[in-house]
């Protein structure tokens, strides 16, 4: 196996180990929103989350591009910048005879400083075992590392979230120093009704590599994250799925990721908080034991569900409540405001 094969292998194997860790669950069907994103405040900062400051420039748009329903928003103030974080290397241990010391650092960029913490660092031996597997000689997980390994040829993987980075290393002579370019930058996702955030436990999100609009079949890169993380990515294109809910409130929004910075996204769900019940009588107490199916226009099965009470966020739209109890059928029909939440009463008679 040739050193660019195993470089490859070491590199795949690694990204699909990550990716796996964050396989959680799936999503439901499209309705319209609308997703703003804050781009452009620097991940080099001394806060304990590595730098996540208040970004300076803001786009709007409806999910499906750049051209938003409202035009583009007055720009916040410039931020606040913090000092950026000093990078101390490790001190330079003792080097015994027929070993070599490797000062190892990363950044974001060619003329971004050092990162700063975050990082996780593997060293692989150069040649694959019998097995085809690569021994893992060493791991850290410090910003500057200087590690003293026996002289020799060594694959070297650094890791910052999903962003990797891989290059083979020769160890002779005095202090080798590599210093690895991370282009990656930050997302950090919430969703909103109007002006209200939604409570983290009833949204999540699935991150997708590429536009929403291009063809094929593809696995997200990040699923069911919350609201409020930080999921570290390589710079470039990717497409979020916002699901409110388990019903049919979804957005998808394109989005462009920077180097070295982080991109706050508001997504907005034209969406309702809809409680179900059947009544004898206008206000009156709700019967135990229902089961409910929640239908569009058209005949098409958006949730079901049984008990007194059931609560579903749904997109805006008219809809058709059918309840069974005791061998009966009741229905009603009922349109979803967005923001609107409240109670939607099926009588029984």
């Amino acid at each position: 196996m040739t050193r660019a094969s195993a470089i490859a292998a070491i590199s795949g194997r690694l990204r699909q180990t990550v990716a796996a860790g964050l396989v959680l669950a799936a999503c439901a069907a499209i309705y319209p929103g609308d997703a703003r994103a804050q781009s452009g405040g620097s991940l080099f900062s001394s806060s304990p989350s590595a730098g996540l400051l208040s970004p300076n420039s803001t786009i709007r748009g409806d999910g499906f591009g750049p051209s938003g329903s409202g035009g583009l928003p007055p720009p916040p103030a410039p931020p606040q910048q913090a000092a950026p974080m000093v990078v101390m290397p490790s001190p330079m241990p003792m080097v015994p005879a027929g070993q070599v010391a490797l000062a190892l650092s990363a950044r974001f960029g060619k003329d971004a400083p050092p990162i700063a913490g975050g990082l996780t660092w593997r060293i692989y031996a150069a040649k694959a075992e019998p097995g085809g597997a690569f021994k893992l000689i060493r791991e850290e997980k410090a910003a500057a590392p200087t590690l003293v390994l026996p002289s020799g040829n060594y694959i070297v993987h650094v890791g910052f979230g999903l962003a990797t980075a891989v290059k083979p290393v020769a160890l002779r002579g005095a202090t080798v120093r590599e210093d690895f370019e991370l282009p990656a930058g930050g997302l950090r996702i919430e969703g909103r009704v109007g002006d209200v955030t939604i409570p983290a436990g009833q949204i999540s999100f699935d991150v997708y590599k590429g536009s929403q609009f291009e063809a094929g079949d593809r696995r997200p890169i990040a699923e069911h994250v919350m609201t409020g993380a930080v999921v570290m990515v390589p710079e470039g294109l990717y497409y979020i799925v916002s699901n409110y809910g388990d019903a049919n409130s979804q957005v998808r929004s394109d989005i462009r990721v920077q180097a070295g910075k982080l991109t706050d996204i508001v997504v907005n769900h034209r969406a309702a908080v809809i409680t179900l019940k059947l009544v004898n009588e206008k206000g009156g107490e709700a019967l135990a034991n229902t089961a409910w199916s929640v239908l569009t226009p058209g005949g098409d099965v958006i949730k079901e569900s049984i008990g007194a009470f059931p609560r579903v966020v749904l997109g805006e739209g008219e809809y058709r409540a059918i309840a069974r109890n005791e061998g009966k059928v009741f229905e009603r029909e009922f349109k979803v405001v967005t923001g609107v939440d409240g109670d939607v009463e099926v009588m029984a008679q």
